[in-house]
């Protein structure tokens, strides 16, 4: 598509510009050409809306809890070979930067042609020292990653209270802050939908959310209903696979491809509703080890279309 795009821009400039010293010959020629030119890429661009696929996309590297703490160096190198562009971390032992300096880890991943756009972390342990070294290499978010049913609407109010607050910090040092679902959160409870009230409550100046479809679906909901009715909120996802006949099973988490998520549909209407970052995780190795796993996501990211 980008030759007939540019054959568009040339072919508009021959007759914006061309035209006033061409014969009438090389006008009527120039005008076929752009017509040419013009259906060529206006076609190629319908295909491509039609089967898009993703430009890049990352992994949460607590997909591989039991092996990366042994290795970060040489887990990163193995991700980056099977084609991830992105990553996002988590705040384990060995913190967000894996016994490295930021500018450090950041200098690795540089190599490694990978970026860390994202990390999990503990929001209540020196957040404002974590905002400060995750705007310090480039990262765009640090997000929450549970917080866990909560016995009251007040106790709702009081979290929503801290992501705001958080969002705050966030903003001041250039970053963004987001809070990650968990199927709790899309259950009823006190006459409301728990995930609604935080959508409602959370100013989206200061607070993104990052959608787990996985815990959504195990929830009861529908990706697609809440991409649409909050458009532009949702500006993370991960992308987790759900057993076959799991049931309402918390523990059904399998490889990319092999369960009952249609991700073709509804990555799409995440892009058009302002998701960024698409990212995979993994709960569970399905017989896969958590490498082979990894790999096996990365794959079907890579020749993933949209429905």
């Amino acid at each position: 598509m980008k030759s007939n795009r540019r054959k568009f821009i040339r072919y508009t400039g021959v007759l914006a510009t061309g035209s006033l010293i061409l014969p009438a010959f090389g006008c009527k020629d120039a005008a076929k050409d752009f017509k040419r030119g013009y259906d060529d890429g206006m076609k190629e661009a319908k295909d491509a809306a039609a089967t898009g696929s993703l430009d890049a996309y990352g992994i949460q590297l607590y997909t591989l809890r039991d092996v990366i703490g042994d290795d970060p160096k040489g887990v990163l190198k193995e991700l980056s070979n099977y084609g991830f562009k992105q990553i996002e971390s988590y705040d384990g032992k060995q913190g967000m930067f894996w016994d490295m300096e930021p500018k450090d880890f950041k200098s690795y991943l540089d190599d490694l042609g990978l970026s860390i756009i994202s990390s999990h972390c503990n929001i209540n342990e020196n957040f404002e020292q974590k905002a400060a070294q995750a705007a310090s290499i480039g990262m765009d978010y640090l997000v929450c990653p549970y917080i866990g049913p909560q016995t009251s609407v007040d106790a709702w109010k009081k979290v929503t209270d801290r992501f705001n607050a958080c969002g705050e910090v966030c903003k001041k040092n250039g970053i963004r802050f987001a809070y990650h679902n968990h199927a709790y959160s899309f259950k009823a409870f006190s006459g409301m939908i728990p995930h609604d009230f935080m959508m409602e409550n959370t100013d989206p100046d200061l607070v993104d959310h990052q959608m787990d479809i996985y815990w959504v679906v195990t929830g009861g909901a529908d990706p697609i209903e809440y991409l649409q009715k909050y458009p532009n909120r949702f500006k993370l996802c991960h992308v987790k696979d759900r057993m076959k006949d799991a049931g309402d099973e918390q523990s059904a988490s399998c490889n990319l491809g092999t369960g009952t998520i249609n991700f073709s549909k509804i990555l799409k209407v995440a892009k058009e509703n302002g998701m960024k970052y698409f990212i995979m995780e993994q709960e569970r190795y399905d017989g896969s080890t958590p490498m082979k796993s990894a790999e096996i996501g990365a794959e079907y990211l890579s020749k993933l279309k949209f429905a």
